[in-house]
């Protein structure tokens, strides 16, 4: 009887082997051939030859090459709460290196109130920078580092003047503090005005949809060659998400500001030395105007450009709904022969210009149309 159920165990004992046996090798033949496909899908190899297309090869070259010099601007304040605590605020945005002694461009309101300001760049240097100055309109600031004895390796500044629709950009900034993220695509528009806040604007912005985000600001906009064209600045994010548009600020723009800055210690601003105020239609016909819309000219600065040229301000002053003007002056319809028809307009078209450049004012005189050349002064 005991050896009975011994030899019933045994059999139990062996059909159960059986059947894990061929479970094992249903397995093996169903899932490792899976597995062997999955390591062969694996990236190769760091060291190994890689095959690049043209495209890929040429935005792995620009990028070895410009991201040492792309900054990660880390800037601290001290702001003060409801009960007066101290309370540290910390920011954050991009920069590039211009030249061997440290300078680095960025956007203004990137390091704007800055108690301190830290630079990291993309070879993972770290240093202190000093606040050099910046032209607020422009949304432009200048920043230096003593790199001591650390070679620094500048971005080459390239022309915005002869940009075309459709050509490839790089863009390579610090997007939500993830340091030297490298963004393609293409210039999306150009020539745009682009109103950034009460007082500032980028004017002929590059539009692009290369991917920019938060901390892209005051980053470099690329080209093939691998030179500036602009520095990123802004994105237009509906509901809070990104939509493929960003602007950047014409690298020529750029220039100008930081040669003044390094040479003359401020921006050279060009000024026409009256203020004045848009006429619309309706004003035009109570104030017996005879064209639709300009700037009423209502004051002109004493010795200034357009007081040299004869340039008439203001005579009377009238109450027009809740506003008090002061009329009785020339009235600006255009400048080079470009249309002016508001406050916007005329910051654009000085901004523009240069101290010392000779415009052509068309204004309306006692209802007749004349030309007045006049030279522009320094703000």
């Amino acid at each position: 009887m005991k050896s009975g159920q011994n030899r019933g165990r045994a059999v139990r004992l062996l059909a159960l082997g059986l059947i894990v046996g061929l479970a094992a090798y249903w397995a093996g033949s169903r899932y490792g051939q899976r597995a062997a496909t999955i390591v062969s899908a694996l990236p190769p190899p760091a060291n190994s030859d890689v095959s690049l297309d043209a495209t890929e090869a040429e935005n792995v070259r620009i990028y070895k090459r410009a991201s040492p010099a792309v900054a990660n601007i880390v800037t601290r304040t001290v702001q003060y709460d409801f009960f007066y605590n101290a309370v540290p605020v910390e920011g954050a945005g991009s920069g590039f290196v211009i030249d061997s002694v440290g300078h680095i461009l960025t956007n203004n309101h990137v390091v704007d109130g800055a108690q301190t300001i830290e630079v990291t760049l993309g070879d993972q240097s770290r240093f202190k920078a000093k606040y050099i100055g910046a032209d607020t309109r422009n949304d432009i600031a200048l920043i230096q580092i003593n790199p001591g004895t650390h070679e620094l390796t500048p971005l080459p500044l390239g022309d915005s003047r002869n940009l075309l629709v459709g050509q490839r950009v790089l863009a390579i900034g610090n997007p939500f503090g993830f340091q030297s993220t490298l963004t393609t695509g293409v210039v999306s528009s150009l020539g745009r005005t682009v109103q950034t806040g009460d007082n500032t604007f980028i004017d002929e912005a590059i539009q692009t949809d290369a991917a920019i985000n938060r901390g892209n600001s005051g980053g470099p906009l690329l080209n093939t060659r691998g030179e500036v064209i602009g520095i990123n600045s802004a994105i237009y994010a509906p509901n809070g998400t990104t939509a493929g548009i960003g602007f950047a600020i014409p690298i020529n723009t750029a220039r100008r500001v930081a040669n003044d800055l390094i040479t003359q210690g401020h921006v050279r601003r060009a000024t026409l030395g009256v203020e004045g105020r848009a006429i619309w239609p309706e004003l035009a016909d109570a104030l017996n105007i005879p064209v639709p819309q300009g700037i009423l000219i209502e004051r002109v600065t004493s010795g200034g450009p357009a007081a040299q040229a004869g340039i008439h301000g203001g005579t009377n002053v009238v109450l027009a709904g809740l506003q008090q003007l002061t009329v009785g002056g020339d009235v600006l319809i255009a400048i080079d022969g470009q249309e002016v028809t508001s406050p916007t307009d005329l910051s654009l078209l000085l901004n523009r210009a240069s101290p010392g450049d000779t415009v052509t004012l068309t204004i309306v005189r006692n209802g007749k149309k004349m030309d007045v050349q006049v030279k522009l002064g320094q703000a």
